[in-house]
């Protein structure tokens, strides 16, 4: 997630008139530009579902019922 989001920053503008404009520049001109920019979504849903997935467990198990659950995450 690091990576790409360094990756499409460098080439990303975010004025109002031209952001549409360099998120198309990445999809289109930029060498794997188009990939690069999916797999950041991608992943950062990915990174979402985990998430979710952890909170459901911990819920399932009663994991929050510890004191030191609290203190360790």
């Amino acid at each position: 997630q690091i990576l790409t989001g360094l990756f499409l920053a460098m080439h990303y503008t975010s004025d109002i008139a031209t952001a549409f404009s360099s998120v198309a520049h990445i999809c289109r001109d930029v060498n794997y530009g188009w990939l690069i920019r999916n797999l950041h979504a991608n992943g950062a849903s990915f990174f979402f579902i985990c998430i979710y997935f952890h909170i459901g467990r911990g819920l399932y198990y009663g994991s929050y019922l510890n004191k030191e659950t609290w203190n360790i995450g």
